[in-house]
């Protein structure tokens, strides 16, 4: 017996302890189905609605989930931020070279590395810093059961919601070109509220920072 449990502590001490031992010290985020079934109803916290892109109508509200807002909607695809070969002002006739947060060395985002989502600039139809957003806070985005942690990177037009960056696309399946690419519908949004990752452009960070709240969220 003695040896049994000298062999069992060698192994530990090895790094060779069980499978079983191992999968318990995993930290998994929570599945996209789990976040969908807190999405299920909208409290409506936005004083209308929005458009997801210029042409159609208001049908996209802002919804309250307790420690998280959400909405479902398109997603359009932002190239903007630092230049670089994917995103420039030839391949987006949109493009702009800032960003409405800056990385920690004061420079714009870089659109196709960092996953960032946009949110509408403040209006009357809703204002998210009073709902508890703010720049670099950590957001979930769900696409077709897949769950990708990003952050608010950019602000866009106050009418319209439903875009992200051409890296939040690419990780989603989706078509990141800025020009036709993106997609028409099937995209929900968790924003949690008094959040923040630090620097804003470690998509590690956002990822752990992302998981945590997730699952508190999911617990809640």
């Amino acid at each position: 017996m003695r040896k049994l449990l000298l062999f069992s502590a060698m192994v530990v001490a090895a790094g060779l302890a069980p499978a079983a031992t191992a999968a318990a010290s995993v930290q998994a985020g929570p599945t996209a189905q789990q976040l969908l079934a807190k999405t299920a109803g909208c409290k409506q916290v936005s004083n209308g609605k929005y458009k997801t892109d210029e042409e159609t109508g208001r049908t996209i509200a802002v919804c309250d989930a307790g420690s998280a807002v959400f909405w479902k909607a398109d997603m359009d695809v932002d190239c903007d931020g630092q230049p670089t070969a994917r995103c420039n002002k030839n391949t987006d006739p949109w493009f702009q070279d800032g960003t409405a947060y800056p990385r920690s060395d004061g420079k714009a985002l870089v659109a196709d590395e960092t996953p960032y989502i946009v949110v509408p600039s403040i209006s009357s139809t809703w204002n998210f810093e009073k709902a508890g957003l703010k720049g670099a806070g950590s957001c979930a985005v769900i696409y077709n059961d897949k769950v990708l942690y990003t952050i608010i990177g950019d602000t866009g037009p106050k009418n319209i919601i439903g875009e992200a960056s051409y890296a939040t696309a690419k990780a989603l399946g989706i078509n990141p070109d800025p020009k036709n690419g993106g997609v028409d519908s099937g995209v929900t949004y968790i924003c949690f509220k008094n959040s923040k990752v630090s620097p804003i452009e470690n998509h590690g960070k956002a990822t752990s920072v992302g998981e945590s709240l997730a699952a508190k969220f999911v617990r809640g």
